[in-house]
């Protein structure tokens, strides 16, 4: 059994939830909402074998450090959350690396991947398009199933207050409403989820992340498209077949908008790929990253 060695790593903004294992190339884990690192264990064992993985809590989530939002959610851009992902692995001595990332942690890796060319080599992205594509292009059917992005950018402190009332039952709304409903994610899973959503500062957090990704994140993402700026490394896209996204977008055309070498393909599942289908996204991973 692979063991993983939690380390802390201080930030910007504080203190990083990180854990590792694996001797191989670094290879960076990064998760969605209202998840934490807890989303890989089906999958990151088995990397391990072949990569040095490095798993991160994304500030706001995990055990990760839950930094007041500032004027317009600044501390919770993409853009911040990205330079915390490049010092954790410079912390780990690795100054390029591979990104494998699901929901939010995608957006925060294509950011970190626009950022830093130097320092991401390659990326798979799970289930997403790009966030700015994503707005432009809502319709009442996209909206309708994901609530929760429209509900959490809403002033606070309603969202925060009404999350806060029953911490358990967001995790469980947002998350058993998808393809597979709650028989996806193993208990212990679950349960973590639902801990880390009941940490003080949590509300905060989760709102402040979706309310950068529908203000600052999209002034990054007009300025990167204004000048011409397109992902440069391999960019492999895959998304749940089943799921919201694969429903309302084009995923593979969008990507193509922002990246120079984009493939990609839909698998037989639903939003959560690494819980619904870890043995084809391991396929998938195997065939694309680089050992």
């Amino acid at each position: 059994m692979t063991l993983f060695k939690a380390r802390t790593i201080v930030g910007e903004a504080g203190a990083l939830h990180t854990l590792c294992a694996g001797d191989g190339p670094p290879l960076l884990l990064l998760h969605g909402h209202p998840q934490s690192h807890a989303m890989w264990h089906r999958v990151a064992p088995v990397l391990a074998r072949h990569f040095t993985v490095v798993l991160m809590d994304l500030r706001g989530y995990g055990d990760s450090c839950r930094p007041p939002a500032g004027e317009g959610s600044e501390a919770y851009s993409k853009r911040a959350m990205a330079r915390d992902a490049l010092a954790v692995m410079q912390a780990y001595g690795f100054g390029r690396f591979q990104v494998l990332a699901h929901d939010r942690g995608a957006r925060v890796a294509h950011r970190l991947a626009q950022d830093f060319p130097d320092a991401v080599t390659r990326l798979m992205l799970l289930d997403i398009a790009p966030t700015l594509a994503m707005y432009e292009h809502t319709t009442q059917g996209f909206a309708t199933a994901y609530w929760h992005w429209f509900f959490l950018i809403q002033p606070p402190p309603l969202p925060e207050a009404l999350i806060e009332s029953d911490p358990s039952r967001y995790v469980r709304s947002v998350m058993g409403s998808r393809h597979a409903g709650l028989a996806a994610f193993d208990a212990r899973a679950l349960a973590e989820y639902e801990r880390c959503a009941a940490i003080a500062g949590s509300a905060h957090a989760m709102c402040a992340d979706y309310r950068a990704s529908a203000g600052i994140d999209l002034e990054h993402d007009r300025a990167d498209i204004a000048a011409g700026r397109r992902l440069s490394q391999p960019l492999r896209v895959l998304w749940g077949g089943k799921g919201v996204v694969a429903k309302h977008f084009d995923v593979l055309a969008l990507w193509r908008e922002r990246a120079a070498d984009v493939s990609g393909r839909a698998l037989d599942c639903g939003h959560y790929i690494a819980e619904e289908a870890p043995d084809a996204l391991l396929a998938e991973a195997m065939a694309f990253l680089s050992p």
